[in-house]
C-alpha cells in the first residue's frame, strides 16, 4: 500500500524524469490575482502563463499544489469525498508537448507506476476531439467501447474570451456494488460506481469575443489529480478520511473526545487541516475575504469539537499534530508553527466568549418561548450570529425539555443561501483581464523597457494607442492609453503608486495620470492627450514628475526602515501585511497579535531616525532568486518571484526583495514622524507616516495644538498636562455629584409612582410615562423594585426625540407577567421591538408620538394577564 507521502513523491519524481521541473506549492494566497480568494486548483499559479501575460521560466513543470475550495462546505464530513482542503498533482506545458505526451505519460504512472489494471480505466473525451480518441485508442490501446465521448459541460474548458480547449478525464470502475442499479449504468452516470482521478486539460484555442475560436500557435496542457482520491484508490478505502494522513489526524481528535459523532470528527480533520495551512500561508482570521472563510473554518471546527464533548482549548494541539503529519511534503510548516498555533489559540479564546454570549441568548430564547419550541428563526439567529449550530442548540434544548423547529431554521438557511447566491460575483477559472494587452504581447509581440531606476526622462517610440479598449493607429485629444518601447514611468506595484508626468513633443502633449502593467514586460500609460494628433510610431519625449517621484522614493525607503525597526523592537516574528507608499504618506500593514504600546510607537520612531541621519547608503543589485534568500534578504512568502530578483539593501539595516524606487541614502529621507497605529485585523497592525516636508509639517501642527490647547487651559505648555488632569479630576467629580443626584431624583421619583400605582387583581401596577434616558429609567426601576415590593411596572419615554421602554416584574409575578413578552407588545404599537428577562426588559421605537397608545396597550395586557 502506497502512502500519501510515497505517492506524492511518486508523481513529482515521475514527471521529473520526463524533463519537468518540480517546483514547491505555491501559497493559498494567489500573487496578483483579484478573481481569485483562494487558491482552489494547481493551475493558479500558473494563470499568467496561460493568459499570456508572462513568460514561463520553465516551459515543463511539475507540483503538488496545496488547494481549498468551500463551496460545498456543508457537504464535508457528510459524504465521503467532500473536503476543503486538498492536494492537487499536476503537471504543466507551456508550448513543449502538447496531446500524445500528455496522455502516454498519465497512462505509464497510472498502469505501470501504480499498476492499476488496465481493464478498470475508463476514459472520457470532449465529443469532437477526434485527435485524443486516435491517441487513446490506437497509440495507447484502451478500447473503443472504454471511451466515451461528452459535451462541453463535461469535457470542454473555457472562461469566455482567452485561451480554452477540450478535456479527457481518466475513470475507475468501482465494480456494479458502488452503482446505481440501471443497466445503462456508465462513465456518464452521476452515481459512484465510475470514479474520476485524473483530468487532462488540453488548451488548445483562443475564442474571441464573437465566440469563435483560433487555433494557438503555442499549445499548453493543464493536468490535475486530487492526492487524496488516489491515495483512497490505491489505499481501497472509501472515504478520504480513511487515508493513512487523515486517519492520523482523525484518531487524534476521536483521543479528545468524550463522545461518538463521526461527521464532528471528519469535519475538525477536515478544517483544521485548512486552516493550519491558512495560517502559515499568513492568512489572519476577519470578518472579510478569505480571513473570513479561515474565521469560519475554526469556528465550525470548535462548535464540532462540544458536540464531541472536548473539554478546554483544543486547536493548538491538534495544529501541532497536523503539522507533524503534513510536514513531510510541507517543511515549512515546521518553521513556522509557533505562529500558526498563536493565531489558531487566539481565534479559539476569542470564540470562546461569543459561545458564552450565544449560550445566554439561548437561556433567553427557552425563557420567552411558548410552547417550549425555540423557533427556527431563533435557532437560525443563534447560528448566523453566535455560531451555534442546529445540533448544539437542539442537544441543549432537549436536556432542558424543549425542542427545535428544524423545518424553520433549514427554511431561514436556504433564504440565506439564495441572498448569497444573488449577491454573489461570478469570476472565472481563469480572469480575462489581460484583453488586449495579452494580444499585444501574444501576437505583435510588444514589450516595454523600463529605464526609471536611471533616468526622469527619455525618448520612447509609441508601440501601441488604446482608445475605448481598442488598439488604433492614431487618436487626437481626449482619454486614452500609449504604449511605448521605453520609459522612465514606475508602473502601479508592490504597493508603490505610480509615476504621473508628460509624455510628448512641440506638438503633442499627453498627461500622465496613471501606470500599470497588466502583462509581463508592458508598461500603460493612462492619461489625457491635451494637444495634438498621437500616432503608432512617434517619437515622444517622457518625463516623470521628479517631485513626486522623490517623495515615493522618500516614502518607499522608509518602509523599508520601519520594517527593520518593527522587527528590532517588537521582535523577530513581525512579518510585512501589505503596504502603500505615495508622495503624501506610507501606510505599512505588519503581523503582530496585540497593539502597540506608547513606549513601543517612540522606540521605533527614534530608531528609524537614527537610520535617517546615520545616512546608510540604499544600494539595488539584481541576483538569482536563491542567491537572494541565502544572502538573507526578506521576501514575503505570499509573493512569487523569478528566477531573477532585485534586491533593495541598506547594509547592516535591511535587504529586501523589492522592485520599487528608492532614496539613494538613508539621509535623503530628512525626518520620520509615525501618524498613527491601529489595528486592521486580527493579529494585523497598521502603522501610517509621514516622511521629508510632511513630516516636519506634521510635528509643527502637534506643537501648535499643545499651545492652543495650553492657552484655553490657562497654563504654559509644560504645565498644560497637570492642568489637563485637575480639569478632568474636577469634571469626574461633577458627574459622580450628578450620579448621587440623578439616583436621588428617580428614587423620590419611584416613591411618588409607587404611591399611585393602580391595584389590579390585588397587584400593584405602574404605568407610566415619564421624562428619562434608558440609563436614568434602569436607575427608576431600581427604586420602583424596593418600593414597590411585589408588583409590575410600565415606563415610557420620548427623551431625546424616541420611543424607549421598560418592563419590570418583581419575582413572584413573573410567572404571571413575563416582562421581556410584554416590552416586546408595547414596542410594536411604536414601530419598535425588544425583549429581554422575565423580570426585567428594555425596548425602542422609531415613533415617540406613539408612547401614550403603547403604555395603555401594556396596561390592558397587564389586566388581561393578571385576570388570568
Amino acid at each position: 500500500m502506497f502512502t500519501v507521502d510515497q505517492l506524492r513523491q511518486m508523481f513529482l519524481e515521475f514527471f521529473q524524469e520526463k524533463g519537468h521541473k518540480i517546483l514547491p506549492s505555491a501559497s493559498l494566497i494567489p500573487k496578483g490575482d483579484p478573481t481569485l480568494l483562494l487558491t482552489g486548483a494547481g493551475m493558479v499559479p500558473f494563470k499568467p502563463y496561460f493568459l499570456g501575460k508572462k513568460v514561463p521560466e520553465h516551459r515543463m513543470v511539475t507540483t503538488c499544489q496545496r488547494c481549498l475550495r468551500t463551496a460545498d462546505l456543508d457537504q464535508v464530513g457528510v459524504t465521503a469525498r467532500h473536503g476543503t482542503f486538498f492536494e492537487m498533482l499536476g503537471n504543466f506545458s507551456f508550448g513543449a508537448y502538447f496531446k500524445k505526451e500528455a496522455i502516454a505519460w498519465a497512462w505509464e504512472f497510472v498502469t505501470e507506476r501504480l499498476e492499476i489494471p488496465r481493464e478498470k480505466l475508463w476514459i472520457t473525451i470532449y465529443l469532437d476531439d477526434d485527435e485524443a480518441f486516435e491517441i487513446w485508442n490506437r497509440e495507447i490501446g484502451v478500447p473503443e467501447d472504454r471511451i466515451v465521448r461528452l459535451g462541453k459541460e463535461d469535457n470542454f474548458w473555457e472562461i469566455g474570451v482567452g485561451p480554452c480547449g477540450p478535456c479527457s478525464e481518466i475513470h475507475i470502475d468501482r465494480g456494479p456494488g458502488h452503482g446505481c442499479g440501471r443497466e445503462d449504468c456508465s462513465v456518464a452516470c452521476d452515481c459512484d460506481r465510475f470514479l474520476e482521478f485524473w483530468n487532462l486539460v488540453f488548451i488548445q484555442f483562443f475564442q474571441d469575443e464573437e465566440g469563435n475560436y483560433h487555433p494557438l500557435a503555442q499549445k499548453g496542457i493543464d493536468t490535475g489529480m486530487g492526492l487524496e482520491r488516489i491515495a483512497a484508490i490505491m489505499q481501497g478505502k472509501e472515504s478520504i478520511f480513511e487515508i493513512d494522513n487523515m486517519r492520523e489526524i482523525a484518531s487524534f481528535v476521536e483521543g479528545l473526545a468524550s463522545k461518538e459523532n463521526p461527521v464532528s470528527v471528519r469535519v475538525i480533520t477536515d478544517h483544521m487541516r485548512a486552516a493550519t495551512f491558512l495560517a502559515s500561508d499568513g492568512v489572519i482570521p476577519s470578518n472579510e475575504g478569505r480571513g473570513y472563510v479561515m474565521r469560519r473554518l475554526i469556528r465550525r471546527s470548535i462548535r464540532h469539537g462540544k458536540l464531541l464533548g472536548i473539554e478546554g482549548l483544543f486547536l493548538g494541539k491538534l495544529a501541532e499534530k497536523i503539522i507533524h503529519v503534513m510536514a513531510t511534503g510541507y517543511s515549512e510548516l515546521l518553521t513556522r508553527q509557533d505562529k500558526i498555533v498563536s493565531v489558531l489559540v487566539q481565534e479559539e479564546e476569542r470564540f470562546a466568549a461569543t459561545l458564552a454570549t450565544g449560550l445566554e441568548r439561548l437561556e433567553e430564547l427557552m425563557a420567552a418561548c411558548q410552547n417550549k419550541e425555540i423557533s427556527g428563526e431563533d435557532a437560525f439567529k443563534l447560528y448566523d450570529t453566535y455560531g451555534f449550530p442546529l445540533e448544539l442548540t437542539s442537544e441543549i434544548a432537549k436536556e432542558r425539555g424543549y425542542t427545535v423547529d428544524e423545518a424553520g431554521f433549514a427554511q431561514a438557511m436556504e433564504e440565506q443561501r439564495q441572498r448569497a447566491r444573488s449577491a454573489r460575483t461570478k469570476t472565472g477559472y481563469l480572469d480575462n483581464e489581460a484583453g488586449i494587452y495579452a494580444e499585444l504581447v501574444n501576437q505583435n509581440g510588444i514589450t516595454s523597457k523600463f529605464t526609471g531606476y536611471e533616468n526622469a526622462k527619455g525618448k520612447g517610440r509609441v508601440l501601441a494607442i488604446i482608445k475605448d479598449g481598442e488598439a488604433v493607429e492614431e487618436a487626437g485629444p481626449g482619454e486614452l492609453e500609449l504604449i511605448l518601447d521605453e520609459t522612465p514611468f514606475y508602473a502601479e506595484s508592490g504597493g508603490q503608486v505610480a509615476d504621473q508626468g508628460t509624455i510628448g513633443n512641440g506638438q503633442i502633449r499627453f498627461q500622465v495620470k496613471a501606470v500599470r502593467s497588466p502583462v509581463e514586460n508592458l508598461i500603460v500609460h493612462r492619461g489625457v492627450l491635451e494637444e495634438g494628433i498621437v500616432t503608432v510610431g512617434d517619437e515622444l519625449v517622457a518625463e516623470i514628475d521628479t517631485a513626486r517621484r522623490s517623495a515615493n522614493c522618500r516614502n518607499h525607503t522608509a518602509t523599508h526602515l520601519l520594517h527593520a525597526a518593527l522587527r528590532k523592537v517588537l521582535g523577530e516574528h513581525v512579518e510585512q501585511a501589505g503596504s502603500l507608499v505615495a508622495p503624501d504618506y506610507l501606510r505599512f500593514d505588519f503581523k503582530h497579535f496585540k497593539a502597540m504600546t506608547q513606549e513601543e510607537i517612540e522606540q521605533v520612531e527614534r530608531k528609524v531616525n537614527d537610520l535617517i541621519s546615520e545616512n546608510h547608503p540604499v544600494q539595488a543589485e539584481e541576483m538569482s532568486h536563491d542567491e537572494a534568500l541565502d544572502s538573507g534578504a526578506v521576501a514575503l512568502f505570499t509573493e512569487k518571484y523569478g528566477d531573477v530578483v532585485r534586491v533593495v539593501s541598506i547594509p547592516g539595516v535591511s535587504a529586501e526583495l523589492c522592485g520599487g524606487t528608492h532614496a539613494e541614502h538613508t539621509g535623503q529621507l530628512g525626518f520620520f514622524k509615525i501618524t498613527s497605529e491601529s489595528s486592521i485585523a486580527a493579529g494585523v497592525r497598521r502603522i501610517e507616516a509621514v516622511t521629508g516636508k510632511a513630516a516636519t509639517l506634521k510635528v509643527q501642527e502637534e506643537a501648535r495644538l499643545l499651545r492652543e490647547m495650553a492657552q484655553k487651559l490657562n497654563a504654559s505648555p509644560q504645565d498644560a498636562l497637570e492642568k489637563l488632569a485637575q480639569v478632568l479630576e474636577r469634571e469626574q467629580e461633577l458627574a459622580r455629584k450628578l450620579e448621587t443626584l440623578e439616583a436621588r431624583l428617580m428614587a423620590q421619583k419611584a416613591k411618588q409612582l409607587a404611591a399611585e400605582a393602580e391595584d389590579i387583581q390585588g397587584v400593584k401596577v405602574v404605568a407610566a410615562e415619564v421624562d428619562s434616558d434608558a440609563a436614568a429609567m434602569k436607575l427608576l426601576a431600581d427604586g420602583l423594585r424596593e418600593e414597590l415590593g411585589s408588583g409590575i411596572a410600565l415606563l415610557g419615554s420620548r427623551k431625546g426625540g424616541k420611543a424607549i421602554f421598560l418592563a419590570l416584574a418583581t419575582a413572584d409575578l413573573v410567572e404571571r407577567v413575563h416582562a421581556g413578552k410584554l416590552i416586546k407588545q408595547v414596542a410594536a404599537v411604536a414601530g419598535g421591538g425588544g425583549g429581554g428577562r422575565p423580570d426585567l426588559a428594555q425596548a425602542g421605537g422609531k415613533n415617540p408620538e406613539k408612547v401614550p397608545e403603547a403604555l395603555e396597550k401594556g396596561r390592558e395586557e397587564i389586566e388581561k394577564l393578571l385576570r388570568g
